[in-house]
């Protein structure tokens, strides 16, 4: 469960914050009550970069990776052709 917190109250609890980061939480820092920017766990932020990198336009297929042998499933997914929606039977 993530906290929120003013810019004002990270200054003043730094060393809390980054406790409760570090114990798997996240904090998110708010200026004028809109949310700006976000401590997350250090494990959390190499997920993170792997989800911006795949792009909203990646799909599963780039997210493949992490195992032996996924740049294989990769390039099959890439290159498959996807067909549109199957034609409805006639119920009359």
């Amino acid at each position: 469960m993530s906290k929120k917190l003013s810019v004002a109250e990270v200054k003043a609890h730094f060393s809390d914050c980054v406790r409760r980061v570090e114990a798997g939480s996240a904090v998110v820092i708010t200026r004028h009550g809109k949310p700006v920017v976000a401590l997350v766990p250090a494990a959390e932020l190499v997920e993170l970069e792997r989800l911006r990198a795949a792009g909203p336009a990646g799909g599963l297929a780039s997210l493949a990776g992490g195992w032996k042998g996924s740049e294989d499933l990769v390039k099959t997914l890439s290159g498959l052709r996807r067909t549109g929606p199957r034609s409805r039977a006639k119920l009359d």
